[in-house]
């Protein structure tokens, strides 16, 4: 078999790449059988208040009214200015479900009262605990669902083990996504669960392009080994998944700073599919291929009887 000439030796580091990959995905699969995710209001059900005070607003001080006025697991941020306050807080077990309903008025109440400034109410939203187990169920059943269509597609795209290594790397790309968001305790909502599967059709993308261009390359030069076939094909789309992800990050990262806090969770789930989903494209999917021994057999085009063999590449 002929050494073909390419300037990165992706295929080099496999092995590595596979113990990084698999420690990865085992330690967020521990957290997030230890630890979960810090499920939203979305999920958990409960309310959701924003205010407007005349003057700059203090959130240390208004986590501690909040405390001592009885009510846990709230969370206070600042929302677009200093004068603008958001406030998120889940069931409180002291109330029955019509008291935690009547929750974003308790709030109010709470905040007014012995403020130096008026307290004008801008939102005030309240999510029930059925909802938020309805939105869980669904939310993970679109995600199988998304994977279980992936599959199929790139099998008769392209060949079964094409299909597996695309569902093998969207799988590494979704639970490290999740896992960070586990270890770091980030907040998980709606707008996360859309980066996720804004991750998968990121990630299947680029897949699909080193795929069909492996493909290619397979059909095409005769005379060489998988490990230099991947190769070769991985260094001739490696500009244009490089410049795709950059350009992706560049608008992720303005959505993060100037977005503000409604769609932070989406920008910062999209940054960490993207940058992972561009590592799995090159390393995963194609290092998969090589464990289920991809050969050029698996890929040939059937060739008629009398037809002239096509031309090929040494």
């Amino acid at each position: 078999m002929a050494t073909l000439n390419y300037k990165f030796d992706f295929m080099g580091y496999r092995k590595v790449a596979m113990l990084a990959s698999t420690a990865l995905v085992t330690l967020s699969l521990i957290s997030l059988a230890v630890n979960q995710v810090e499920w939203g209001l979305d999920f958990t059900g409960g309310s959701l208040v924003e205010v407007a005070y005349t003057g700059p607003a203090d959130p240390v001080a208004i986590r501690r009214k909040l405390t001592e006025a009885g009510y846990t697991g709230h969370v206070v941020q600042y929302f677009g200015s200093d004068r603008d306050i958001l406030v998120r807080i889940p069931p409180q077990k002291n109330l029955d479900t019509k008291e935690n309903a009547r929750l974003g008025d308790r709030l109010i109440e709470t905040l007014r009262k012995g403020s130096d400034s008026p307290v004008t109410l801008r939102r005030s939203e309240f999510v029930g605990p059925a909802v938020g187990d309805e939105l869980t169920n669904q939310g993970g059943i679109g995600l199988m669902a998304a994977l279980g269509v992936v599959l199929l597609y790139v099998a008769f795209r392209f060949q079964l083990k094409f299909a597996i290594g695309a569902v093998i790397a969207l799988f590494h790309d979704v639970i490290i996504t999740l896992g960070v968001f586990s270890v770091a305790r980030w907040n998980f909502d709606l707008t996360v669960l859309a980066a996720l599967l804004a991750v998968i059709g990121y990630s299947l993308n680029d897949t699909i392009v080193v795929s069909d261009r492996i493909r290619e390359n397979f059909r095409k030069i005769r005379r060489a080994n998988p490990i230099d076939i991947i190769n070769v094909s991985l260094n001739q789309t490696l500009g244009r998944t490089l410049v795709t992800s950059f350009t992706t990050l560049l608008v992720l990262f303005a959505l993060l700073l100037l977005g503000g806090e409604l769609i932070r969770g989406f920008a910062i789930g999209l940054i960490i599919g993207v940058l992972v989903g561009t590592y799995s494209s090159v390393y995963v999917a194609s290092n998969a291929l090589l464990v289920m021994n991809i050969s050029k057999e698996d890929l040939a085009l059937p060739v008629k009887e009398g037809a002239d063999e096509p031309n090929s590449v040494v």
